[in-house]
């Protein structure tokens, strides 16, 4: 989930209500769910890919086909390997990851997961898979991971898993453009829709996410002026019309809630009692971890620092974002909140020893001076 939350250091009280929060609560897939309001985390896709959407003409560049980059990615996604192994496979061989940075998405050890792409490789060549393009008839038992595939390469371009920029757009804009053309080829997915509106819609922030000097911005920082309109408009269509169409999945409740974040007039505006609300409905279709970890940001902002923190500080116990940098960043801000500062410079600095990207590493940095060199 594309989501690197940093908690803002008040309390939103007072919240204004957007045109979103209004739709989302008077839909009966999200009224099912929700009694209360709701957060996300923002933004909407380049102007070049909204001009060129890719078709599915014979001979044009398709999902899977090798014009998309690297080795055809049909045999990386073959049901008969395992979805974790398709997801690593597929990042590796067809999106050209580096193993270290595959294994940070998959938040799993880099010696781990070199062994589990091995073990693919050596399946498909046992099994004789294929390398081809799917047959149509083939797409449907393939398109969790190949929706899971695109999820993970937008998510390492958002935010680079390691390098010196915050951002990698190659990764984004490719994501962007292999979504655009599966829609293409499965108009009428519903998760497919869903996916095409979280991506730009999380996109729409790409200029301001970072300052001229490369310094990471927070949201309350960024200049909502400057967020692609175009791009957010668009995704709220889709948003909508997958609202009325019935249940929401995942990436369609991810896609709300970023939406939500985009429609308020100010941070401060945020309706996160709404987000809190659908993020429990995003918890109840996929209990992940990190929907938890994000999950925490908007209960700090409804209801107090302490909440927040109890909730992650269960999910430092559970283990499996042990190797995940925005546990211990996510914990730090909080404790800051409540004026706990020996123990928040200790989680900005395990934070920062987790951190692979430099802009963050700079971020978190900036934030382990500032409070160690604070009066207490």
């Amino acid at each position: 989930m594309v989501q690197h939350a940093w908690v803002h250091p008040r309390s939103a009280a007072g919240v204004r209500r957007s045109r979103t929060s209004r739709e989302l609560k008077s839909s009966p897939a999200v009224r099912d769910a929700t009694s209360v309001r709701a957060h996300q985390h923002a933004a909407g896709a380049p102007r070049s890919l909204r001009r060129h959407r890719p078709t599915s003409q014979k001979g044009s560049s398709t999902i899977g086909s090798s014009t998309d980059g690297g080795e055809p990615a049909a045999p990386a996604a073959h049901p008969a390997l395992a979805q974790e192994a398709q997801l690593a496979l597929t990042l590796r061989l067809v999106c050209g990851l580096p193993t270290p940075d595959v294994a940070r998405a998959l938040l799993v050890p880099e010696q781990t997961m070199a062994a589990r792409i091995t073990r693919a490789k050596k399946k498909i060549s046992a099994a004789r898979i294929p390398y081809r393009v799917p047959r149509p008839a083939e797409l449907p038992d393939r398109l969790t991971a190949v929706l899971g595939v695109i999820h993970l390469l937008f998510t390492a371009g958002h935010t680079a898993p390691s390098g010196p920029a915050l951002m990698r757009t190659d990764l984004a804009d490719r994501a962007l453009h292999m979504t655009r053309a599966l829609h293409d080829l499965m108009p009428d997915e519903p998760e497919v829709r869903g996916l095409l509106a979280l991506l730009p819609v999380t996109d729409a922030r790409r200029a301001t996410r970072t300052g001229a000097d490369g310094r990471l911005l927070r949201l309350e920082e960024q200049d909502r002026s400057l967020w692609d309109r175009t791009a957010l408009a668009e995704a709220h269509e889709l948003i909508m019309a997958g609202l009325r169409g019935g249940r929401a999945g995942r990436y369609l409740l991810q896609a709300a809630i970023a939406s939500l974040y985009t429609e308020a007039p100010t941070y401060e505006e945020t309706d996160w009692p709404q987000i809190v609300a659908l993020y429990d409905r995003l918890l109840s279709l996929w209990p992940s971890p990190v929907v938890a970890l994000n999950r925490t940001v908007p209960v700090s902002m409804a209801h107090g620092p302490a909440v927040a923190l109890a909730q992650a500080e269960a999910l430092e116990k559970d283990g499996r974002l042990s190797r995940y940098q925005y546990l211990p960043a996510v914990k730090a801000d909080l404790l800051q909140c409540l004026g706990r500062t020996d123990e928040a410079v200790a989680a900005y600095r395990q934070a920062t020893e987790l951190t692979g990207n430099e802009a963050e590493r700079a971020f978190l940095t900036v934030r382990l001076t500032r409070h160690r060199t604070s009066p207490t």
